[in-house]
């Protein structure tokens, strides 16, 4: 349901009027009944429920492009049927408009359940609470979030003449979740994201620099420091240095690092290490949880209830991801969840079937009297810290010689069993020569494994919320420390600007 139309002319967005709805939980009410009388959900039913709203500013050569807000309201449909050697799931999702929608897709969910297999992560669905805002309206996203950030852009844009051009764009989304199951499950959320990238270029187009910013709300987005640092940035590259492949000490901002981490933690299910198939095997079976991978005291975490990293504080998925999501486990209530403890791995990613199969009671009867035990997915934040104070310009300022990365892109895996990733640099590697940047280096194809990176690194900066570059369509919360690692390897010299 699209609320606006963009207008490239006109920084104003053109708004066209969409007829209030009411807020879903209703609707869930109605599926839910529906569901009682089906065969096909017999064992039980999820109905989730999403309203999302966003808005968005683009920019290029000085110039605002576009902008615009969308609205849409998708349901997701999990009917859990009673089959020969088990419990089958039918998964469904739709954009809906209305209640008699949401019924329609219970029904045909439940026909899928009826004619499927036996799920292997099937779990008796938890009451996992009720919420006291569940009827409440949703949130949404408008464009005026933008309004400080287009009259900086513009005053900067005057500023830049011809000497430099600006790129980049602007997003706010904000969703609110609704999940009722048959359990009694009745929970509400609302996750804001937001994202800032912003790209200075010189006229040839080869000095590239980049910087970018995760908020919630745009509220603490400076942009004339951010348009300051991107033109220190560029003002490296005018001084241009050919450097071949090798290992070099790198300084990695917390944006590079996450990239790096959030990979890692899209392969932590327990049962894939388990298998012997990931870089969290054990040598001799098993796994690794418990091992120090990291040198330094490094801890890293999800918490949906990070302050400005919010999250649904439950369980809430609409599909099954083997060994680490299980539709079964929707409104299981989510807490913080400790991945790295001081250098050492402290758990893997589990669902509840998972769980029961290693006999473990919080498998089988979750929460086992705690109300805020962690599950771990889906909590799309990732925090990392080891007490480190210094800043990235303090630790360029310590380092003799060196490179500096902006980010990492075109970020693919090589070897799962060592996790070995490779990628490119973008938008500005920087030699550091006694404590200050001296010009802008070429680019270089990278190789490295995130987990052999953690025992190499060597200081560990100011943890602080950043803006991965690879992954941020999917992954922008992320609270993470610039670090210092020897022998980076910059496997290639790369042509790309």
């Amino acid at each position: 349901m699209s609320q606006t139309t963009p207008d490239p002319s006109n920084p104003e967005p053109t708004t066209v009027s969409v007829p209030d709805q009411p807020a879903p939980s209703a609707w869930i009410e109605d599926a839910l009944a529906a569901a009682v009388d089906l065969p096909g959900a017999d064992a039980g039913c999820v109905v989730i429920i999403r309203d999302a709203t966003s808005a968005n500013l683009r920019w290029a050569n000085n110039a605002l492009t576009t902008n615009g807000q969308m609205h849409t309201r998708t349901a997701q449909v999990v009917a859990l049927a009673t089959v020969d050697g088990g419990v089958a799931s039918g998964c469904l999702d739709a954009p809906v408009t209305s209640s008699d929608e949401v019924v329609a897709l219970v029904r045909r969910a439940a026909e899928l359940a009826a004619s499927g297999t036996p799920d292997e992560d099937a779990a008796p669905l938890v009451d996992g609470g009720v919420d006291p805002d569940m009827a409440d309206p949703p949130a949404s996203a408008g464009i005026e979030a933008f309004t400080g950030l287009a009259q900086g852009l513009g005053r900067s844009f005057t500023e830049a003449g011809d000497h430099h051009l600006f790129f980049g764009f602007a997003e706010l989304a904000v969703t609110t979740i609704w999940l009722g199951t048959s359990a009694g499950t009745r929970r509400r959320a609302v996750e804001r994201m937001g994202r800032l990238e912003l790209n200075a270029k010189h006229p040839d187009l080869i000095g590239s620099a980049w910087v970018g910013r995760s908020t919630p709300d745009f509220a603490d987005i400076d942009i004339a420091a951010l348009t300051a640092e991107v033109l220190e940035r560029l003002s490296w590259c005018e001084n241009r240095v050919e450097l071949p492949a090798g290992r070099y000490e790198t300084i990695l901002p917390g944006g590079a690092l996450a990239d790096l981490l959030i990979y890692a933690y899209w392969t932590m299910a327990g049962r894939d290490a388990r298998e012997g198939s990931t870089v969290f095997s054990g040598p001799g079976g098993g796994t690794r949880v418990g091992e120090r991978l990291a040198t330094l005291p490094i801890t890293m975490w999800s918490d949906p209830r990070a302050p400005r990293l919010e999250r649904a504080p439950f369980a809430v998925t609409g599909t099954s991801l083997a060994g680490l999501a299980s539709v079964h486990d929707n409104g299981v209530p989510v807490g913080r969840q400790t991945w790295l403890e001081e250098g050492r791995l402290a758990t893997l990613v589990e669902t509840r079937a998972e769980l029961a199969a290693m006999g473990s009671p919080d498998g089988a009867d979750h929460p086992g009297g705690d109300q805020d035990r962690p599950l771990p997915w889906p909590t799309e934040n990732l925090l990392v810290d080891a007490g480190g104070t210094a800043t990235l310009d303090e630790m360029v300022r310590s380092t003799k010689r060196g490179l500096l990365l902006t980010c990492l892109w075109y970020i693919r895996e090589v070897d799962p069993e060592t996790l070995l990733l490779t990628g490119l640099t973008r938008d500005g590697v920087y030699l550091v020569e006694d404590g200050k940047v001296t010009g802008m280096v070429n680019n270089f194809r990278w190789n490295e494994s995130p987990v052999d990176l953690l025992k190499r690194i060597t200081e560990v900066g100011r943890s602080e919320q950043v803006l991965c570059r690879e992954w941020n369509d999917w992954f922008t919360l992320t609270q993470v420390p610039p670090v210092r690692v020897p022998e980076f390897n910059m496997s290639t010299v790369s042509k790309a600007y």
